[in-house]
C-alpha cells in the first residue's frame, strides 16, 4: 500500500513539473525580444512643393529607412503631405502631424523644415530635414557639427562656384549671367550670395530676376532676354517648379541654361555639376532609422550632400535646342547624358 502511494506521489509531481513547463512556454510570445521585433512607427513628411529633385529625395529617404529595416506597410506608417508651395499650408500640415503624435517628422526643403521645427517645438518629436541649403542660416540648428536641438538632417548645398565656372566652360564668350530666384526662400538667398561673389571674381556681370511665386517666373525669364548670354537656375523651389517656362524662353532666344541640380537637366536644362537628391534622401533615411532606435539628433552632425559625391549631368538634346556645343572634356566627365 505504501509503495503504491509513493508511486502515485511521484506521478503527481511529474505532472506538476510538466504543467509548470507548459506555463513558461505560454509566456514566451510576450517576451521583450518579440515585442521589439513587433514595434512599428509612424513618420510624417511635409514637402514644400512637388518637383523631381524633392520627389527624388523623398524616395531616397524611404529607401534608406527600408535598408535599415523600416518598411512602409510592415513596421512603418508614412503620412505624406505636399504644401503646394505655400508656407502657411506647410505649418498647418506640420501642426497636424504633431497633433497626431507621429514618431518623427521629415521636412523636405527649407520652408517645410522650418514649419516642422516650429510645430514640433516642445513636443519631444524629433525633426529631420533634407534638401536644406544652410540649416544654420535657416535657424534650424545651432551648428553643422552639433545641432544642439532635437533636429538634424542633410544639406543640399551644391558646388555653386563650380556651376558658374561650368557656364563659362560651355560659353567662353559669356559676359552677363542671369539668375531667377525667390528672395523669400532662405536657401536661395544663400546660393545667390555665392553666385554674386563668384561672378564678380570672374569679372562678369550678374542680372538678377527675383520672383515671389511661380506665376511670375515666365515674365522674369523674358526680362533677361537681350541682357544675358546664360541663365543660372539655383535649387530654388519657386523657379524649379516653373522650369519649363524658363526653358521655353531660353530655347527661343539661344540662351544657355545651367541648373543647380541634375533633375532639372533631365527636364531640359543643358548641364550641371552637383549632388544627387536620391542619395541625399537615402542618407537622411539612414539617419532617421538611427533616431528611431534612440540616437539623439542634437549630437548628430548635419551631413553635407557634397561629401556624398558630386557628378556632371548633361542634356545633349537641350544643348542643341539652345545652340550650345558641349566640350569633350565635359562629356568625358558626365555620368548621365540625356539624348
Amino acid at each position: 500500500m505504501l509503495k503504491k502511494f509513493g508511486v502515485l506521489v511521484f506521478i503527481v509531481a511529474l505532472l506538476a513539473l510538466a504543467a509548470a513547463g507548459c506555463g513558461q512556454e505560454a509566456e514566451t510570445p510576450g517576451s521583450g525580444e518579440e515585442s521589439l521585433e513587433g514595434e512599428s512607427f509612424t513618420i510624417g513628411i511635409v514637402q514644400i512643393v512637388e518637383h523631381p529633385a524633392l520627389d527624388a529625395s523623398r524616395e531616397g529617404f524611404l529607401a534608406g529607412l527600408a535598408e535599415a529595416g523600416y518598411k512602409e506597410g510592415e513596421n512603418l506608417t508614412v503620412q505624406y503631405h505636399s504644401a503646394q508651395g505655400d508656407q502657411s499650408i506647410a505649418l498647418t500640415i506640420a501642426q497636424n502631424l504633431v497633433n497626431d503624435g507621429v514618431d518623427l517628422i521629415l521636412g523636405i526643403a527649407t520652408p517645410a523644415a522650418q514649419a516642422a521645427v516650429t510645430a514640433a517645438a516642445g513636443s519631444g518629436i524629433p525633426v529631420l530635414f533634407t534638401a536644406v541649403t544652410d540649416p544654420v542660416d535657416a535657424e534650424l540648428v545651432n551648428s553643422w557639427e552639433a545641432p544642439g536641438v532635437n533636429v538634424t538632417g542633410t544639406s543640399d548645398l551644391n558646388p555653386v562656384e563650380d556651376q558658374i565656372e561650368l557656364i563659362r566652360t560651355l560659353n567662353p564668350d559669356v559676359k552677363t549671367i542671369g539668375t531667377i530666384y525667390n528672395p523669400g526662400e532662405p536657401n536661395s538667398v544663400v546660393q545667390v550670395e555665392l553666385v554674386r561673389a563668384k561672378v564678380e571674381a570672374m569679372g562678369l556681370a550678374l542680372e538678377e530676376a527675383p520672383v515671389t511665386n511661380s506665376s511670375e517666373v515666365a515674365q522674369a525669364a523674358q526680362s533677361l532676354v537681350g541682357k544675358v548670354e546664360a541663365i543660372y537656375v539655383p535649387t530654388d523651389n519657386t523657379a524649379v517648379q516653373a522650369l519649363a517656362t524658363i526653358l521655353q524662353v531660353a530655347e527661343e532666344n539661344d540662351i544657355l541654361v545651367v541648373a543647380g541640380e541634375g533633375d532639372s537637366v533631365k527636364s531640359g536644362a543643358v548641364a550641371t555639376v552637383g549632388i544627387d537628391y536620391y542619395t541625399l534622401g537615402f542618407e537622411t533615411g539612414l539617419m532617421a532609422a538611427r533616431v528611431l532606435e534612440g540616437a539623439d539628433p542634437a549630437t548628430m552632425a548635419v551631413v553635407k550632400g557634397m561629401d556624398l559625391g558630386v557628378s556632371y549631368t548633361v542634356n545633349l538634346a537641350a544643348a542643341e535646342r539652345m545652340g550650345v556645343v558641349i566640350p569633350e572634356e565635359i562629356l568625358a566627365k558626365a555620368e548621365v547624358v540625356e539624348e
